[in-house]
Parts: structure tokens; sequence; C-alpha cells
């Protein structure tokens, strides 16, 4: 097992030390010019979009794709991720990595505003919904069935096998506070059951059980997250501009920038902020797909809302409680056991119980929020109602199994898998780009004219003409 996680961390050091850091800024400050900073000076029209009414009671709203999308994002990345970002770096610069965390949600939102509106643009119609994402815009724009099956395979290795078994184990992990030598203990089994069989329930549901369910749980549990941050804020203001300088400070500190690299704040902080936003990974515009709206742009700016709610608001509000709480960092605590400590510190033993609950939903709405997207990608690749059924005894057994698997091995076979997905999908957003850029001027346009707007792609030369023909463009018009 050591010459496997040692082979698995000398791929994703290398990984994401020369190519998919140099990917994703460049690729997010390439978007952010030439949307002229979409991300900030359309952020008012996203929140408008964002409370529109869908016009078929069977369709996925604007806000239920938000969900989808946020319920994937939103997970134990949040909570552990952050806390790894910082334990792991804390040597040469363990506040900076929440720095990094955030400058890659402000650049990258652009990318995953482009990536959306690419969704809507080439997405098709499934039955009686909608599905896409970047298989589909590789496939229809790109002319590359191959390359669309390849993202494919990626995207279900990383979200069905790789991202769902983590989130499975970060759940398990919190029980060790109650539960001494957790591991070695009959509870793992207990955990992969238990997550097994409610995600199954759910997942044999279709879509729209999937959007019902995280649409409510996504939004309660976040506010409640940020509640307890904002309260432990609060108790310690005397000690927020201590922190912000020691996250200022350590983030341009040369040592952590560039000693041991592949170990510093920039590389923990740029891999964790990847993980938990995944803006410009190729995961979210498969949620942004689904939603019934008149124009395409509309998807993108509510997808570009969602990087902001998840590293903005969860992972500050993560961060906040483990730089205020008094708690030293320790890079020998697991991700875990940091947070508990950090609440525990805070708020006495109710706090380890609300991490503990906190984890065990945030886990299991990414579950299902990640399983919505490996299905539409299996499909792509082959409609099958054997295949699909299969599928999903699959990647509930997946769970299962996460549950039971070493901490180490877990987060850097998903790290490579999320890199090998995201280098695909970034090259095919830069080069499709142009196309997302027409449809956004278009928007703009119709906007200054006074009008809602609605696509049309006869009008651009641009987007899938079987989906936003003038019967689609009829039904929002009347």
């Amino acid at each position: 097992m050591d010459l496997i996680n040692s082979l698995l961390g000398n791929v994703s050091d290398f990984m994401y030390t020369y190519i998919l850091i140099i990917m994703l800024i460049l690729v997010g400050l390439y978007f952010s010019f030439r949307t002229k900073f979409v991300q900030f000076r359309m952020f008012p029209e996203a929140i408008r979009v964002l409370g529109e009414k869908k016009k078929d009671g069977k369709d996925i709203s604007s806000f239920q794709a938000l969900m989808i999308s946020t319920a994937s994002r939103v997970g134990t990345g949040n909570i552990a991720g952050v806390a790894t970002a910082v334990a792991a770096s804390t040597a040469i610069g363990g506040y900076g990595a929440i720095f990094w965390m955030w400058l890659l949600a402000l650049i990258g939102a652009a990318s995953a505003f482009i990536e959306s509106t690419l969704a809507q643009m080439y997405k098709q119609k499934e039955g009686t919904e909608f599905i896409g994402g970047p298989a589909y815009y590789i496939q229809k724009a790109l002319g590359s069935r191959k390359w669309g099956i390849v993202f494919s395979i990626l995207l279900i290795a990383c979200f069905a096998y790789g991202f769902n078994a983590l989130q499975s184990f970060n759940a398990g992990s919190s029980l060790a506070h109650y539960i001494p030598n957790y591991n070695e203990t009959i509870w793992p089994l207990v955990v992969g059951g238990v997550l097994a069989l409610l995600t199954a329930a759910v997942i044999f549901g279709g879509v729209h059980r999937i959007s019902s369910i995280v649409s409510g749980i996504v939004p309660v549990m976040a506010v409640i997250y940020i509640g307890l941050g904002l309260f432990i804020t609060i108790k310690n203001i005397n000690a927020v501009p201590e922190m912000f300088g020691k996250i200022f400070t350590q983030a341009f500190n040369i040592k952590a920038i560039f000693g041991g690299f592949t170990g510093s704040c920039v590389m923990q902080g740029i891999k964790r902020g990847l993980y938990s936003n995944e803006a410009g990974m190729g995961s979210a515009p498969n949620a942004a797909a689904a939603a019934d709206v008149s124009h395409p742009v509309k998807q993108g700016l509510v997808q570009m809302l969602s990087v902001f709610i998840d590293t903005i608001l969860i992972c500050t509000t993560t961060a906040f409680m483990l730089l205020l709480s008094g708690i030293e960092i320790d890079p020998n605590l697991t991700g875990m056991n940091y947070v508990q400590a950090a609440v525990q510190n805070q708020v006495g033993n109710f706090g380890p119980l609300f991490i503990t609950i906190s984890i065990f939903l945030f886990a299991f709405s990414s579950l299902v929020g990640n399983y919505y997207y490996t299905e539409s990608n299996f499909k792509f690749i082959r409609d099958s109602k054997t295949g699909l059924l299969i599928f999903r005894c699959t990647c509930v057994a997946a769970i299962f199994v996460g549950a039971l698997m070493d901490f180490t091995t877990v987060w850097t076979l998903a790290d490579i898998l999320m890199g090998l997905m995201a280098m695909v999908n970034l090259v095919a957003i830069m080069l499709l780009g142009r196309k997302a850029l027409i449809v956004l001027k278009d928007y703009i346009a119709q906007k200054k004219a006074g009008k809602n707007p609605v696509f049309r792609a006869s009008e651009t030369n641009v987007g899938d003409p079987e989906v936003w023909n003038e019967a689609h463009a009829k039904k929002w018009e009347d």
C-alpha cells in the first residue's frame, strides 16, 4: 500500500505542479478578461435569474439545477478538505492556503460561466428531460465523439468511484472522535452500508427525485453551518484582523510559494479549491444542462453563483472556524479530527456532534449530486436500461467500499481523476469559448433592449438548432 500511495502521490504532484495549476489560472484569467469579468459585472443579474419561475411543472428549474450542482460542490471537501489544505501546508504557510482557495474561486467563476453556458447551448432532449455537459458539447460543437467518450469515462471514474468513495470515507471518519480505534471496529461497515442504502433509494428514483431531495437539504444545512461559523467569528472578533493578516502574509511568503512547492500553501489551496468548487472541471455543466431556461446565459450565470456559494461562503466558514478556534494547526491531524477539535474548543461538546451531523448531510447530498452527473455521462456512452441498472449497483458498491479505504489513497486517487477530467474540459472550453461569448453578447443586447432574453440558434449560428428552435422560443415569449 505504501508503494501505491507513493506512486499515486508522485503522479498527482507532477500533474498539479507542472500542468493543471497553469491551465486553471490561465483559462480563468482569459475568460475573465474576455467576458469583462462577468463574475462580478453580472452578479446581480445572476441573483435575479435564480428567482425565475419554470414554465412547466415537470421541468428542472434554474434553482433546482443550482442545487444539484451545489449539492455536488458542497460536500465533505468544504469541511475536511479545507482542514487538510491548512494542516498539510502548515510548515510553509498554512493560513495562506485559504487565500489561494479564494483566488481560484474568483478567477474560476468565469470558467464556470463559460462551461455551463456551453452545456445549455448543446444540451439535448431525453424523453421529458434535458441532458448534457462537456461530453455533449465536445461531440456536437467540436465534432469528436471519441473525446466526448474519454471525458465521460473520466467523469464516471472520478465521481462515481473516486469522489463518492471519498465522501463516504470522510463521513465515516467523523465518528472516530467518538469511537476509539474506529478503523478497526465494525463501524466503517455500518457507515458504508447505511450511506449506500440511502443513496440507492434516491438514485433509483430518477432525476426529479434527486432534484427535490437536494433542493431541500442543501439550503438548510448550508444556512445552519454558516450560522455556526458566524457565531465563532463574532465570538473571536478581536482575533479577526490578525487572522486576515496571516492569511495574506503567508500566501505571499516566498518560502510558502516556492519552497517544497508540491506541499506548499499554493498547491494545497488550489487542489482543495478545485475539489471543492469544481470551476472549470466539467462537472457542474452536467447539472446546468438539465435546466429549462429561455437563454443559455441564464444557467451560466446561475452556475457561476454556485462557485461563490461553495468557496466564498462554505469554505470560508470552515476556514474561520479553524483559524479562530485557538487550536494549533497540527499536520498530524487528519481533516475531520482538526475540525472537530476546533469547534469543540469554541462551543463545547455540542460542536463535534454538530460537525458529525453536518458531514453526513454534506456527504449524502454530494453522493446524490455526484451520481446525477455520472448517469447522464453513462447514457452518453451507451443508453442501455440493463447497463444502467448494473452501473447503479456499482456506484452503490463504491460508496460502501469507500468507507473502508485508506485516507491517503482515497484523497490522492480523487486528485488524479479530478485533474485528468479538468484538463480535457479546459482544452474543450478554450476551443469553444468564442461560441459562448457570442451567446453572452446576444443576451446583453436583448437586456439592453428591455427584453427578457430568449435564445434562437438560427440568429447566432451557434448552439443546437434542434433544441433552441422557434417552438422553444415561443414557449418563453407566450
